[in-house]
């Protein structure tokens, strides 16, 4: 892979993924229900991208292999909703809430990897 390949998949994965956040933070402000909305904001516009980028490269069963690892980190996206949202009831500071989402987002995904594999390899 070149220089130039690199940057051309960079540009595309920023194009690519910053429209689907742009396009979910849209639909999460306009739409006037809110819970359809919260539903856009937490689009999985990484995984997505991901996955089509890989797809698109190196062919189905190496997507297919990111896609089964994003499980990990999308189980992690329900814990860090949770996470942010008990924080952000006890504390009452957004920022510090969503800081705090975030690590719980990494532990969680970390720990449901190594559950998993240690039960896969028992």
């Amino acid at each position: 892979m070149t220089m130039h390949t690199n940057w051309k998949d960079l540009l595309l994965r920023f194009l690519l993924g910053g429209s689907a956040v742009v396009l979910s933070y849209a639909a999460s402000v306009l739409l006037p229900w809110k819970a359809l909305g919260g539903i856009f904001a937490t689009f999985p516009a990484v995984m997505i991208v991901a996955v089509l980028m890989v797809g698109w490269a190196q062919g189905s069963a190496r997507a297919s292999e990111i896609a089964r690892g994003s499980v990990y980190g999308m189980a992690g996206c329900a814990v860090c909703v949770v996470a942010v949202l008990y924080f952000m009831k006890t504390t009452g500071l957004w920022w510090l809430s969503l800081g705090l989402g975030l690590v719980c987002w990494y532990l969680s995904a970390f720990l449901i990897y190594k559950v998993r594999r240690s039960i896969k390899s028992s």
